[in-house]
This record gives structure tokens, sequence and C-alpha cells, in this order.
């Protein structure tokens, strides 16, 4: 029995993935001297550095608490409008005389009134009637051009009039595409 003579190409490509595989395991896991990272400084943090001493990181980050700015921090008031999560604000300088200068003033025309939107449209809804059962919401029967519409609470007739509030006296509709409520009365015409 042959296990991999039938195809010489693939095993070949095989041996050959599996040498690759073998280098990049080597590579990853074996030190050859150099490395990416820092090595550790060879003085101890209580040491002070020498100046002509090259620095290997630099680390702007200081575990150490700094008493005097911490007493410093405290004796500040918080003032409305001042940044709490900086030490000092930079003072603004208060401008004194004329701030435009030498320049005449500028004669900016008035700009047109706006004319007032029209009123929105009545709502062509009409009151037909109303059913209720016990233990179910109240539903109302809307006419609108001939077409009879049985609607509850919530529920939105024509995509553009929603039904807001039902009462025993009257119904409160309102126009979705214009925003504007109309009160319908519930009487018998």
């Amino acid at each position: 029995m042959k296990i991999g003579a039938e195809n010489k190409k693939q095993m070949r490509v095989m041996i050959a993935l599996l040498v690759v595989l073998l280098f990049v395991g080597i590579y990853n896991f074996v030190d050859f001297g150099t490395s990416s990272a820092a090595s550790p400084a060879s003085s101890s943090p209580s040491q002070p550095k020498k100046p002509g001493g090259a620095q290997l990181a630099d680390s702007t980050l200081d575990p150490r608490l700094h008493w005097p700015t911490l007493i410093a921090s405290q004796s500040i008031k918080y003032e409305p409008g001042r940044n709490i999560f900086k030490m000092e604000e930079p003072k603004i300088e208060a401008v004194a005389g004329d701030v435009r200068g030498s320049r005449p003033p500028i004669d900016v025309p008035m700009a047109p009134t706006p004319t007032p939107t029209p009123p929105a449209p009545p709502i062509p809804l009409k009151f037909y009637g109303f059913a209720s059962k016990p233990n179910e919401q109240k539903k109302i029967f809307l006419d609108h051009d001939g077409e009879v519409y049985v609607v509850r609470q919530g529920d939105i007739v024509e995509r553009k009039y929603k039904v807001v509030q039902i009462n025993n006296t009257n119904v409160l509709i309102e126009d979705v595409l214009n925003n504007s409520k109309e009160t319908i009365q519930l009487t018998a015409r």
C-alpha cells in the first residue's frame, strides 16, 4: 500500500509547507538576541540617572504622589464655567476700547418678515357611530367620502389621521402630516 505516492506534486508541496511552518515556529519561540521590547534599566529607581547616559524609555506616568500639587488642587473652589479637568485655566483678557476699530458701522438691511403659515386644512372625517363591548376598548365609526372606518384609540386612518383620544362626547384626532389636532363631537346627526 502506497501512501502519498499517487500524487507526488501534492506531497512535495505539503513537505515544503511543513518546513516553512517549522521555521516560523522556531523563529517565534526562540530568542535570537534581538527583541523589540525595551530591556529593563540597569540602575535602580532610587539612583539618579546620569546626564550623559542614554534613556531607554521616556515614561511620563509617575506613580508617586505629588503632595504640593494635591494640596494646591484641594484649595481651588469650583466656580460655574470653570473646567474642572484642568488645573489652571488661561485667563482671557478684556479688550479695552472699541472692538471694531476705525471701520465704519455696516448697515445691515432688515430681513423681511416671514409670512405666517396658512392654517392646516380641516380634518374631513365625520362621526358615524360607535360600538362598545364590556372588557374591550371603545370603537368608533368614522366616515370619509362614503367610506366607513372602524377605529380604536391610537389607530391611524388613511395614513394621515391618528385617533388620539376617544371620550364619551368627543374624539380628538391629529393630522400627522400637518401636525394639527381637531375635536369631533360624538353626536347623532
